[in-house]
Order: structure tokens, then sequence, then C-alpha cells
């Protein structure tokens, strides 16, 4: 059985605990990283949206980064937003930043009801550099 090794970052956000899950899972080569949410420390959405994304981002990075990754190693996207028509342009500029050039990762976007007082979250499949 491959075995599953917890990842979280160095300053991890309180909702880990609240909600009982681990930012990442290392699974062999792979890094499955939980939805990172635009977060503060304590766990509270941050209320400008185009900060939350970026935040959002932020505290993915942490994550890639403690398991040794970075955005260069991300295979796979999945996005999930509350009011996808108004919100895309917003996220398209900020994913242009981390995402520049191609090759881009796999992206998929789901349009959502609800993300427990957030408005966007971002889940990745990353690959570990040997």
């Amino acid at each position: 059985m491959t075995r599953r090794d917890a990842v979280f970052p160095e300053n991890r956000h309180a909702l880990y605990e609240a909600h009982g899950y681990s930012a990442a899972i290392r699974s062999d080569t792979l890094l499955f990283v939980s939805g990172q949410v635009g977060s503060r420390a304590d766990g509270s959405p941050e209320p400008d949206f185009g900060a939350q994304v970026r935040l959002a981002f932020a505290n993915l990075e942490a994550t890639l980064r403690a398991a040794g990754c970075g955005f260069d190693d991300i295979v796979d996207v999945t996005t999930f937003h509350t009011d996808p028509k108004n919100q895309f342009p917003t996220i398209m500029a900020v994913k242009s930043e981390i995402f520049p050039q191609a090759p881009y990762p796999n992206w998929t976007a789901v349009g959502v009801t609800w993300l427990s007082g957030f408005d966007f979250e971002i889940k990745v499949i990353a690959r570990i550099p040997s």
C-alpha cells in the first residue's frame, strides 16, 4: 500500500484544525493539495475579492513549498467560484501572473453556491521534483 504523508505549511492557518484536514498529502511522486482559500491566519476570509484570490495563491504556494514543490510543478488545477461571471477577470489576471507562459497546467473551473464564507478556492495536483 502506498504511504500517505501529510504536508502542512510552516504557518498553517486555523482552518486545518477547525475542519480536520491536511493541507496536502504526499503519495509517491505526487502531491495532492487540498482546496486553498484566501484565509487569514485565524481562518477568516479576506473580504476584498482580489486580495482573497492572491491570498489563496499565497497559501497554495506555502503548501507547495512545504513539500519541496513550486508553481512549475503543478499539473492539474481545479478552482471553485461563487460568481464565475463576475469573478473571472480578476482570477484570470492573477492566473496570468502565476502561470505566465505555456505549457499551462490543466485547469477546471467550477461554479458553486457555497464555500464556507469564501468566494474562491483552488486545489491542485503537483509532481514532486526528484
